[in-house]
């Protein structure tokens, strides 16, 4: 199963380079800061998709989005919240859950920054897919794209969307 998945998008539509980017995904998981509701409609319409809402998300989208994913897909448990720190350093919400819950996969977005680390103390691999929209202080946008099999992360890439602000040829 191919995973697409993407945080702060910030917008009220997806970039065309995303777009192109998640066609050949089974799912898209979005980690939070979606923006709009034409957005959250978008993705809900054209993707089988599991997202949660993030700090700019108003009421609307909170009705439509959680707080928290937990779910398990092709034998790997999942927990998704968009902000929730990183291994050593969790929010003591976040690092509650994670002892509790024991996913193997902890997903979060928030920070803009692409990061993917092992949290050898939790056991579990930590997803930050960074942000692929226009709007925020990051300067490259990013998604992430994996393969889920037996219960195993396979074949993960991190993909370039280019530079923050900057519309590509392609859109």
């Amino acid at each position: 199963m191919l995973i697409g998945l993407i945080s702060d998008t910030h917008a009220d539509s997806l970039a065309e380079d995303v777009i192109k980017h998640l066609a050949d995904c089974d799912e898209v998981w979005h980690a939070g800061d979606l923006g709009t509701l034409p957005i959250v409609h978008f993705i809900e319409e054209n993707y089988t998709s599991r997202m949660v809402y993030g700090n700019i998300d108003g009421p609307k989208i909170r009705e439509i989005a959680p707080h928290n994913q937990s779910f398990e897909i092709e034998g790997l448990k999942v927990f998704m919240t968009h902000i929730g720190g990183y291994p050593s350093r969790y929010t003591k919400r976040v690092g509650a859950i994670l002892r509790s819950e024991k996913p193997d996969l902890y997903i979060c977005g928030h920070s803009h920054i692409l990061k993917v680390m092992k949290d050898k103390k939790l056991n579990l691999i930590h997803m930050n897919p960074g942000a692929c929209g226009h709007v925020g202080f990051h300067k490259f946008r990013t998604l992430l794209k994996f393969e889920i099999s037996n219960g195993k992360i396979e074949n993960l890439r991190a993909v370039e969307l280019g530079v923050r602000g900057v519309i590509s040829e392609e859109e």
